[in-house]
């Protein structure tokens, strides 16, 4: 009996030693734990870093809401021969008034081209038709780069396209020596009209449009388009307008011929182009080749455009070099503005 209760008193003694043991790591790891949350929740918070968005830059906003309107530019001097030395510095552009910001688009004569060659088949013609398709021949070898296309016309009672756009020379001169002459009238606004259609819906993207007829311009049949019609399309479309009338000196003697070249001479002028009229027929290779090293040599300028909400609006636009007051400039004078969105 003795035994068993010093055995009760020392089993007693160990198990309280034990759970005061317990009960002191349990208060210690609460405390510790109610220490660690009290910590945490009286440090402040870092909010975590994030980049700020960096708004768009005003060029790019303005690029994105506008229009560039591309002014391609032909610079002479004061015998008639290319320059080819100006920069975008040089150049004053105008918008009905308010000065722009020019950009020069590549060097002189690299931006590619896409031509549309409308060659005049009506009876008028008839006594020049094979030179001149022999002139055209060497013109379109002498002009054509690798990335340069040519699409091709005839101009008689309808327009008719002989050649879709090709960057072939081979396909190109191949098309241009099947077109025959006859002795239909002439729907020359017609095909202007038709060239610069076709013109804005095949060509590349920031390529010069340059519509060449070969024609005395002797309006007569035109069922469609007049003048007007005619040189609202070229602005339209952006198209450069040149020409080239094989008729001689004789228009001076037919107030038809004349009346014939003074609509060339409008149309070019207002575009950037240039009509010449071939006194001699020997001329007309010369002709052709004054054409091809204008081009070769032709500047592309540009500048953002905006306010374009009201679409089919023209806008007049002025092209200087008051710093090269020796030069002679010729540009587009206008283009239509299309509507935003």
């Amino acid at each position: 009996m003795c035994n068993l209760h010093q055995e009760l008193r020392s089993l007693w003694r160990w198990g309280g030693r034990t759970l005061f043991l317990v009960l002191w790591v349990t208060l210690a790891m609460t405390a510790s734990l109610a220490l660690a949350q009290s910590t945490t929740q009286t440090k402040p918070q870092t909010a975590p870093q994030t980049k700020p968005e960096q708004p768009p830059q005003q060029d790019e906003a303005v690029k994105l809401s506008s229009r560039l309107v591309l002014v391609p530019v032909s610079a002479t001097d004061a015998s008639g021969q290319p320059v080819r030395d100006l920069k975008a510095s040089d150049i004053v552009i105008e918008e009905d008034g308010r000065r722009q910001e020019v950009v020069a688009l590549g060097e002189p004569g690299k931006t590619p081209i896409d031509l549309a060659l409308l060659v005049d088949v009506s009876g008028s013609t008839h006594s020049q038709f094979d030179f001149e398709k022999q002139a055209a021949v060497q013109f379109i070898k002498q002009l054509l780069k690798p990335n340069d296309a040519v699409s091709l016309f005839s101009i008689g009672i309808t327009p008719r396209m002989v050649k879709t756009r090709t960057t072939s020379t081979d396909e190109a001169i191949g098309g241009l020596m099947s077109i025959v002459s006859s002795n239909e009238p002439t729907a020359f606004f017609d095909a202007v009209v038709e060239g610069a259609q076709y013109l804005d819906k095949s060509a590349d993207s920031g390529s010069r449009r340059v519509l060449l007829v070969i024609s005395d311009g002797e309006e007569n049949f035109s069922k469609s388009n007049k003048l007007e019609d005619a040189l609202r399309e070229l602005q339209r479309d952006d198209c450069l307008f040149y020409a080239i009338n094989p008729s001689g000196g004789g228009i001076r003697l037919n107030a038809i011929s004349l009346k014939g070249q003074a609509v060339m001479d409008s149309l070019a002028s207002e575009t950037g182009g240039k009509a010449f009229n071939v006194i001699k027929i020997e001329e007309l290779e010369s002709v052709f080749h004054q054409i091809a090293e204008e081009l070769k040599a032709q500047y592309l300028f540009g500048y953002y455009a905006t306010d374009e909400k009201s679409g089919n609006e023209f806008r007049r636009i002025t092209v200087r070099a008051p710093k090269r007051p020796d030069l002679r400039i010729r540009a587009r004078q206008g283009y239509y503005s299309r509507k935003s969105g």
